[in-house]
């Protein structure tokens, strides 16, 4: 897993409680991603809109408990973004 992928669940984590809900996902990218990818975190075409956020959301929760571990998340960001 890459540090990239680290750093960026770590911007999204707005609790910081270690996991990522769907709510703190669509927020953090919208009020984040921008400036995320300025930084080179996310790629530009990563920050999309709160359906696009949705999605991700989505196919990162592989058991289905609303919640994403660094585990799920990683896996689905450094497969999309190409880390």
């Amino acid at each position: 897993m890459s540090d990239k992928a680290r750093i960026l669940f770590d911007a999204l984590d707005l609790d910081q409680d270690g996991t990522l809900t769907r709510a703190e996902v669509i927020a953090a990218l919208r009020s984040k991603g921008p400036t995320l990818a300025a930084q080179g975190v996310i790629p530009v075409w990563g920050v999309g809109d709160a359906d696009d956020s949705s999605a991700l959301f989505d196919e990162a929760d592989k058991n289905g408990d609303r919640v994403l571990s660094f585990e799920e998340f990683a896996a689905i960001v450094d497969r999309r973004f190409g880390w």
